[in-house]
């Protein structure tokens, strides 16, 4: 991964993998840039958290300038398994500062000028990214998410729907929780037995793997997935953790295409 700064603009980090799609703008936001007070300090896109909306709202835009496209849309996340297409009729239908989608936890898109925001703090964010057919996907997977298969399902739904070929596909997982902080102590009521074999030590479990395993599961190709292989947990001075904090922001992670009016 690459740490971009720009001056005047939040740092955010771009996959080497993802950097070399032509039309493509990408980003995992730090902590750092924004004008939340603590305990949110300071680049908080999280609305429904307690932070002070015309700091959310500020954020957002700084999020939308740095990423240099028309309009974010996101939604209310739950940890499930529901997939959004984001088209015409979605934007028509929305207002500004972000474009609201109903709650899901997975947004694609062909529509350029526009980003998928997802917002995380140790959840995982899958950008997906379909070059061939100028398909992408943001992704929101936590544990939840996993044992859902939200990952995979994208995948199948940018097939379905587009005729994405999986091993076209290009996949990028941000920083999240990591093998050294996943700790479950219930794993055997919260986790599928297939889930067991990714456990690193006692109670602990590697969720990078878990996601690459499933990603490869769907006919992606292994030199086509990049993991950030950050932990936020760890991270608290750069990254916003539920399980470092509890009581904390939400980091931006954002995928678009350049609009078309764009040089």
């Amino acid at each position: 991964m690459i740490l971009q700064r720009s001056e005047g603009k939040p740092p955010y980090y771009r996959f080497d993998l993802l950097s070399r799609v032509p039309g493509l703008v990408h980003g995992v936001f730090t902590r750092h840039g924004g004008v939340s007070r603590p305990p949110y300090a300071t680049l908080n896109v999280g609305w429904s958290n307690g932070d002070a909306r015309e700091a959310v709202r500020e954020n957002l835009d700084r999020v939308r300038d740095a990423m240099g496209v028309d309009v974010l849309v996101s939604g209310r996340q739950f940890h499930g398994d529901t997939i959004h297409l984001v088209d015409e009729e979605v934007l028509a239908a929305a207002r500004p500062p972000v474009l609201v989608t109903p709650p899901g936890d997975a947004l694609v898109t062909t529509l350029r000028g526009v980003g998928l925001l997802i917002k995380v703090a140790d959840c995982q964010s899958i950008f997906l990214v379909d070059p061939v057919h100028g398909v992408i996907a943001n992704v929101h997977s936590g544990w939840r998410g996993s044992v859902c298969g939200i990952g995979g399902k994208t995948v199948r739904f940018m097939r379905d729907r587009f005729g994405s070929r999986p091993r076209d596909i290009l996949a990028t997982v941000g920083p999240s929780l990591g093998p050294c902080c996943g700790e479950f102590r219930n794993y055997r009521d919260e986790l599928p037995e297939s889930f067991h074999s990714f456990q690193v030590r006692p109670e602990y479990f590697d969720f990078w793997a878990i996601t690459r395993r499933q990603l490869l599961d769907e006919g992606l190709r292994d030199e086509h997935v990049e993991a950030a292989g950050i932990c936020t947990a760890c991270g608290t001075g750069e990254f916003f953790s539920y399980r470092g904090e509890r009581d904390t922001g939400r980091l931006a992670a954002v995928i678009g295409w350049k609009s078309d009016t764009e040089d």
